[in-house]
C-alpha cells in the first residue's frame, strides 16, 4: 500500500470538526487557514474522494468525511497514547508578541514571571510592528501580544502606559520654523501621538525620515536627520539625548491582546503581572541618602 494518512493532516481534519471550521482550527493549531485546507486536500487525495463540501458560507463533512472522522480520532488516540507511554508527550508552547517599544522594558521581567508561573510551558517571543503582530494573532500564530491602544476589541486588556520622550542627536540643530520628525512607517500610534502633540501646540512639523523598525529610527536620529518621539528608556538609547524644549507628549496606553479562543484565565493572569511591570519605577534617592552597607 503506497498511500499514507499522515498524523498532521488527520489532526487538522479533526480540529476542523472540533473547532467548528477551518479558521478556528488554524488558530488552535497555530497554522494558517491555507495550511489546514491543504492538509484536508492531502487526505482527500490519499483516499480519492471528497471529505468536506461547501455549505453556504461554511462547510460540512461528506458521508466519507464523517466516516474518516471516527477513524481519525481512533488513530490519533493510539498515536498520542504511544507517545505518552514513553513519556514523550508534546511540550506546550506559549507564543507572546510585543511591540518594539515595550520589549526592552517589559519582556525580560515578563519572561521571568512566566517561567516562574508556567514552568511546564516552552516560551516563544516575537518582537515586531503592531500591524504584523495583529496579523499573527488573527492567524493563530501568537497567543498574546503587547500592543498600543486605543483598543475596542474584547480580547484587548489595558495593562498600563508607557511614558514618551523626544530624543535627538547631541549635536542636533534645526530650522526653528519646522521641526523635522523621524518616525515609524504608518500605521503607528506613536507617530500619530508625535504629530498630534506638536499640532496641538501650534508647532509645525514634517516627517523627514521613515523607518520600519526601532533601530532604523534611532540610527536616523543619531545621524541628525531629525528628532523622534520614543518610549522612555533608562539608560537613554546610545548616542541620543532627551529634548526638553518641546511640549511633552501624553503617555501611550499599552494593551495585552489575546487570540480568539485563548485561555482567558491565563491571559488575565498575564495582564495582572504586566500591570505591575508597567507601573512607573520608584524614584531613587540621591546616592548619599541611600543606607550604607553594614
Amino acid at each position: 500500500m503506497n498511500k499514507v494518512l499522515d498524523i498532521t493532516p488527520l489532526r487538522s481534519f479533526v480540529a476542523v470538526c472540533d473547532c467548528g471550521g477551518f479558521q478556528r482550527a488554524a488558530a488552535t493549531l497555530y497554522l494558517s487557514q491555507a495550511a489546514v485546507s491543504q492538509h484536508v486536500r492531502r487526505l482527500e487525495t490519499a483516499l480519492g474522494r471528497p471529505l468536506v463540501q461547501r455549505q453556504g458560507r461554511g462547510s460540512t463533512f461528506t458521508p466519507d468525511g464523517e466516516k474518516l472522522l471516527v477513524q481519525a480520532r481512533q488513530i490519533l488516540d493510539a498515536h498520542d497514547h504511544a507517545l505518552l507511554s514513553f513519556n514523550a508527550e508534546e511540550v506546550q508552547t506559549l507564543r507572546v508578541g510585543s511591540t518594539e517599544h515595550a520589549a526592552d522594558r517589559l519582556l525580560p521581567r515578563l519572561r521571568q514571571a512566566l517561567m516562574e508561573r508556567l514552568p511546564d510551558r516552552e516560551l516563544h517571543f516575537r518582537v515586531d510592528r503592531g500591524a504584523h503582530l495583529r496579523d499573527e494573532l488573527s492567524g493563530g500564530r501568537l497567543d498574546m501580544a503587547l500592543l498600543f491602544g486605543p483598543a475596542d476589541e474584547l480580547e484587548a486588556t489595558p495593562v498600563g502606559t508607557l511614558d514618551l520622550t523626544w530624543y535627538a542627536s547631541p549635536s542636533w540643530t534645526h530650522d526653528p520654523d519646522v521641526v523635522p520628525i523621524v518616525a515609524f512607517d504608518n500605521p503607528c500610534a506613536i507617530r500619530n501621538r508625535a504629530m498630534e502633540t506638536l499640532e496641538a501646540h501650534g508647532i509645525e512639523a514634517a516627517v523627514t525620515c521613515e523607518a520600519p523598525h526601532l533601530l532604523g529610527v534611532q540610527a536616523a536620529v543619531r545621524a541628525g536627520i531629525g528628532i523622534a518621539l520614543l518610549a522612555t528608556q533608562a539608560p537613554y538609547p546610545e548616542g541620543l539625548v532627551p529634548v526638553e524644549s518641546l511640549p511633552a507628549a501624553e503617555p501611550i496606553e499599552l494593551f495585552l491582546w489575546a487570540r480568539q479562543g485563548f485561555d482567558r484565565e491565563l491571559s488575565e493572569g498575564t495582564a495582572h503581572v504586566l500591570r505591575g511591570l508597567a507601573a512607573p519605577a520608584p524614584e531613587l534617592p540621591p546616592a548619599e541618602l541611600l543606607p550604607q552597607a553594614a
